[in-house]
């Protein structure tokens, strides 16, 4: 692995965490465009060359023609180049109904502590809401590939006790066999959350904090959720963006910024330690090579 990269944004962080957690050999059903797609593009690039991706879409195993236009990752050409087969959303679902999509990667507009998603409405649906684009494929991924990978942003309203809709499943109401009790195959069910700050994993079908990046505090954390989740007994500190990463996400994947100039920059001190640029521009402690 290169060097550690001494200037990033969250985005970026976020993006390059879930690219490490990809498995190769193993397959993914991915939501289209944005974050997601980045940090599979990317896993197959440096970590996990014989991994295989579907869009969510249905089209299986792309050599995509990179880089491609954020809005146009699915039902296009340059995303679809080389593909395996070019099926359908059905197509997928079925693949994953005989268990054979090892993981899915979703963004959402909320998630609660059971892992349930919503992407549809803020508010109250029979009253006064907010109506969004919905799910898309994402209720199928959530429902029938082995473990979901969820990627969110450290917010208070994104981590809230009940969500206002449930688009896509989690655990349901946390109880054991709840998503068997309404048809969901069994085993299957969120793995990981992942959010700039920190990545979450699940204990008892409860979301549990499991890493926090070097430059937040667990507080900090934990102030950004609606609700208290479970806390491992050694809870990690997360590995930063590498050079080469970088290099990969601005220079081939995502060369206008569209996707990864999300956040605030973060900057590596001369000490070590990571903090925000803007906090350091306060303090002018900024590191020497600035």
């Amino acid at each position: 692995m290169s060097e550690k990269a001494s200037y990033f944004n969250e985005r970026e962080h976020q993006i390059c965490t879930v690219a490490r957690m990809i498995e190769d050999a193993r397959t993914y059903w991915v939501a289209g465009g944005g974050s997601p797609m980045a940090s599979i593009l990317l896993a197959t690039k440096l970590y996990a060359p014989n991994a295989i991706y579907v869009t969510e879409d249905g089209v299986l195993a792309p050599e995509p023609a990179l880089p491609l236009d954020p809005l146009m990752t699915m039902v296009a050409s340059r995303s679809s180049y080389r593909a395996l087969q070019w099926g359908t959303m059905n197509t997928i679902g079925f693949h994953a109904q005989i268990g054979l999509m090892d993981y899915g990667i979703l963004n959402t507009l909320q998630v609660d502590p059971y892992g349930n998603i919503n992407s549809t409405a803020l508010g109250d649906y029979e009253g006064e809401h907010r109506r969004f684009g919905g799910p898309g494929g994402a209720d199928s991924i959530a429902a029938l590939c082995w473990h979901t990978i969820l990627m969110t942003d450290q917010q208070a309203r994104k981590f809230v006790p009940r969500v206002d809709f449930i688009s896509s499943p989690g655990y349901l109401d946390g109880s054991e066999g709840a998503r068997e009790r309404v048809g969901l195959p069994r085993g299957t069910g969120p793995w990981r959350v992942v959010t700039p700050w920190a990545v979450f994993d699940y204990e008892d079908r409860h979301l549990r904090l499991s890493g926090v990046s070097p430059f937040v505090t667990i507080d900090q954390v934990l102030a950004e959720m609606s609700f208290k989740p479970r806390m491992a007994k050694k809870v990690e500190t997360l590995e930063t963006p590498t050079e080469d990463e970088l290099a990969l996400l601005r220079t081939e994947l995502d060369q206008r910024g569209q996707i990864t100039d999300v956040g605030k920059p973060v900057v590596l001190q001369d000490d070590g330690t990571y903090a925000f640029v803007e906090e350091q521009k306060e303090k002018g402690d900024l590191p020497s090579s600035w």
